[in-house]
């Protein structure tokens, strides 16, 4: 639909959803400003959080790829050191980076490099997964009080609209639709904030699972290669 036409009265004595907001009770604006505002801040939340994960996959398979190439892993870590990485690539690097300060610093303390090898692994995934998940908690937060809150809003507008009705002494529909109307497009705006806040964010929670998981994999191979390695030198 036309966001132009969605402004229009839908019939003859219609009023349009500008109309709604602007003879509703300030309270029940002030529920409406604020649920639209967390509506367009958790479509930002969403597209910026589709254009990250979808990065940090491809980031990950392309690793992936050069990883099980064949190519050393000397080459590996100078070609991937010079730029920024993200993902595996990260993960990668941090460890390579330990392995070669523990092994060119004291060769005879092979001992202990394998834990803290292990050790730049986790806290690296920490902080990638910290990064991904950032912001998430809004999307939650929206998803679960949004709707509360436009019924809040709701409840108060039906309780303003009865009140007009009592001084008027007038229960026409034509006086006591209006007063309705607003007061459950409050309710709208707070679904309309929630479900996508919702979907997105249960989605969100699986790919960041789903990533945590490849991560912690590619970690214990590692750390297999640097068991395999320290074994070979000792």
């Amino acid at each position: 639909m036309n966001p132009a036409e969605a402004l229009k009265p839908a019939a003859a004595g219609g009023f349009s959803f500008l109309d709604m907001f602007l003879t509703a009770h300030p309270v029940v604006k002030f529920v409406m400003l604020g649920l639209m505002l967390a509506s367009v801040w958790a479509w930002a939340i969403i597209i910026e959080k589709l254009i990250a994960f979808r990065r940090a996959r491809r980031e990950a398979d392309r690793f992936e790829q050069q990883f099980w190439s064949g190519q050393s892993l000397e080459e590996l870590y100078a070609s991937l050191s010079r730029g920024q990485t993200f993902s595996m690539a990260s993960l990668f690097v941090a460890a390579m980076r330990e392995w070669k300060r523990s092994v060119e610093g004291n060769m005879r303390a092979m001992g202990g490099i394998q834990m803290r090898v292990e050790k730049v692994m986790d806290v690296t995934i920490s902080r990638e997964m910290e990064q991904l998940d950032r912001r998430l908690l809004f999307l939650a937060t929206v998803g679960s009080t949004a709707p509360f809150v436009g019924l809040f809003g709701t409840v108060w507008g039906i309780m303003s609209s009865f009140q007009a009705i009592a001084a008027a002494k007038n229960t026409n529909l034509a006086i006591v639709a209006p007063g309705i109307a607003e007061a459950l497009f409050a309710t709208a705006l707070g679904l309309l904030a929630a479900i996508p806040a919702v979907i997105f964010y249960n989605k969100f929670a699986a790919d960041s699972s789903r990533l945590g998981q490849r991560l912690e994999a590619f970690a214990d191979e590692f750390s297999a290669i640097v068991s395999r390695q320290i074994d070979v030198r000792t």
